[in-house]
């Protein structure tokens, strides 16, 4: 099988920024998609990590008294069932409410390291996908048995009080999305999207705005690809950056849908095909 690729690789130092480019053109025959892995397989491989072992011990520790040793809930909510941890990303979130707490609700700021954190956070991931495969339903589960909602008030919803039409589009994104899932995993998606939703704008001395998915970030250095495919870097003390995170509003939505607005929405989903 013939294959065209072109590339190239650069590196510019100007003006106390650095700039590393590497794109790609090519035209390629289309790869089959990769096999699905189970739910019971991800949580297997997330319950076999150390840090979810080391991440048990720490909340048993600092966290079981109100949590409960499972993570099920006790004194303080269910954290297996948590839409901050679903949302979490190696302690991002779960980071921020150890280490600022919320006193509002009783729960005290706690003096943990990032390592305990991100330990602390495995163990969490690795309980909720526990639960999620332990309740899997077989991936042929009848449509009908989810369409309870009203296809006509979720498509309301979406494009009024959800405002999922500020990012998503019936004729974009969203264009036949009832074919590419089941109905389970649609619904699962819709609920709790996963992969990476980050971008970033980048604005220089001369005021000139570059935007792009985020690739790297830390208290030095931002990474990200521009509009041409281009790897490019920015010292963070020469630049203004403004990160978006598009899975944001997910978040905050999903604390307020009530079981109504989730059947309707999905009934609408479902519907484009």
């Amino acid at each position: 099988m013939s294959r065209l690729f072109v590339g190239s690789l650069g590196f510019v130092v100007l003006a106390g920024v650095a700039i590393t480019s590497m794109p790609g053109v090519g035209l390629r025959a289309q790869e089959p998609k990769p096999p699905r892995v189970s739910r019971q397989a991800k949580a297997a491989a997330l319950a076999a990590d150390p840090a979810a072992e080391r991440g048990r011990k720490q909340f048993g520790e600092s966290c079981a008294f109100c949590h409960g040793a499972d993570a099920t809930g006790g004194r303080a909510p269910d954290l297996m069932r948590s839409p901050l941890v679903a949302h979490d990303v190696k302690g991002n979130l779960i980071g921020e409410v150890v280490h600022q707490g919320r006193p509002d609700k009783g729960m005290p700021a706690l003096p943990l390291s990032d390592d305990q954190v991100a330990d602390i956070a495995a163990f969490l991931h690795a309980r909720a996908a526990e639960g999620m495969a332990s309740s899997e339903v077989p991936e042929g589960y009848s449509v009908e048995r989810l369409l309870t909602g009203n296809a006509e008030a979720g498509k309301i919803y979406f494009n009024g009080a959800g405002g999922c039409s500020g990012c998503h589009s019936v004729t974009g994104d969203l264009v036949g999305v009832a074919n590419k899932y089941s109905a389970v995993d649609l619904e699962a998606h819709m609920l709790y999207p996963e992969g990476k939703h980050r971008s970033v704008i980048v604005t220089l001395s001369s005021g000139e705005k570059i935007e792009g998915p985020l690739v790297h970030i830390d208290d030095f250095e931002v990474g990200m690809r521009d509009g041409s495919g281009w790897y490019r870097s920015f010292l963070r003390e020469r630049v203004n950056v403004e990160v978006k995170d598009r899975l944001a509003g997910h978040r905050e939505l999903l604390e307020k849908l009530t079981q109504a607005d989730i059947h309707n929405l999905f009934a609408y989903l479902q519907g484009l095909k």
